[in-house]
């Protein structure tokens, strides 16, 4: 009993990272329409920013946090730049601006910083604890704090503020808004902005599991677009719950079903992906789309 939930709680931890990213999805789906294919490579570009701050002698903690400063300021200025000439195009042209997005910044990275792999420092000791027998890592509690933080932040700014109230009218009517004030264009930078943030603390979060390199989010990215398509694209609720599920099934699957081990667990995601759209295309928080007959 104790080994099922140590593996539940690392389910969970990891979870937390695919709810993270997928959570920059859903931020940027719901203010723009546009699923953001690049999402991964900034998040990965962001990770090597705070690796360069850590290698100039700066501590984890304050190098991650200028980190997310630099991602917010990158994020805004991406859909200033790039997203808002092709806002409101047709959905092939947006799949392409994004796309072509995810190349220029992984060759950026490549360029940079070469493709070797590097190690990235942990934002938590390398300790755990036990409680009841049951012994979990302090970074697999941390991940997990982080991310509830993360969704209690966006709460506060998105329920509680002017500016949540404007980022969420911009994101249902952007005409409408325009007519009562609302400067939905600044709306839409600093919806990409979270978003980059988000990505990047995936990004800085999943880094010491892994190896530093211009690859490092491809696999993450997978599972993150699973908890996003399980959750409900326009749902954060959904997103961050996604995420728990797809990385409870995958440490589940992983390590007790003997004839998917460590290298078939990816199929998981795609298994639950399935299952659920068959019987809720919108996802389990979706929105279903209205048309009128």
């Amino acid at each position: 009993m104790a080994r099922f939930i140590e593996t539940l709680i690392d389910g969970i931890a990891t979870g937390s990272i695919y709810g993270a990213l997928a959570l920059a999805l859903v931020l940027i789906y719901r203010s723009t329409g546009i699923v953001n294919f690049a999402q991964g490579e900034m998040a990965m570009f962001s990770t090597f920013v705070a690796w360069s701050l850590v290698e100039a002698g700066i501590p984890v903690g304050l190098a991650v946090l200028i980190t997310l400063v630099l991602s917010m300021a990158g994020g805004m200025v991406i859909e200033r730049a790039l997203i808002r000439p092709v806002e409101g195009s047709q959905e092939l042209t947006l799949v392409t601006v994004t796309l072509g997005l995810f190349i220029l910044v992984n060759g950026l990275a490549r360029w940079i910083w070469g493709s070797t792999n590097r190690g990235f420092p942990s934002l938590f000791p390398d300790d755990s604890v036990s409680v009841g027998g049951v012994g979990t890592s302090l970074e697999s509690l941390g991940l997990v704090a982080i991310l509830l933080g993360v969704v209690g932040v966006l709460y506060l700014i998105f329920q509680r503020t002017k500016l949540g109230l404007a980022m969420r009218a911009a994101a249902v009517d952007q005409g409408a808004s325009r007519l009562v004030g609302v400067p939905v264009g600044r709306m839409l930078m600093i919806g990409w902005g979270l978003a980059a943030v988000c990505g990047a603390l995936a990004g800085v979060l999943v880094a010491p599991r892994l190896f530093l390199d211009p690859n490092l989010m491809g696999p993450v990215i997978i599972y993150s677009f699973a908890a996003a398509t399980l959750g409900g694209f326009d749902s954060p609720f959904g997103a961050v719950l996604g995420g728990w599920i797809i990385g409870i099934a995958e440490a589940l699957a992983g390590g007790y079903v003997d004839f998917i081990g460590q290298d078939l667990k990816i199929l998981v995601p795609l298994i639950v992906i399935l299952s659920v759209l068959l019987v809720r295309p919108h996802g389990l928080f979706g929105s279903p789309e209205v048309a009128r007959a």
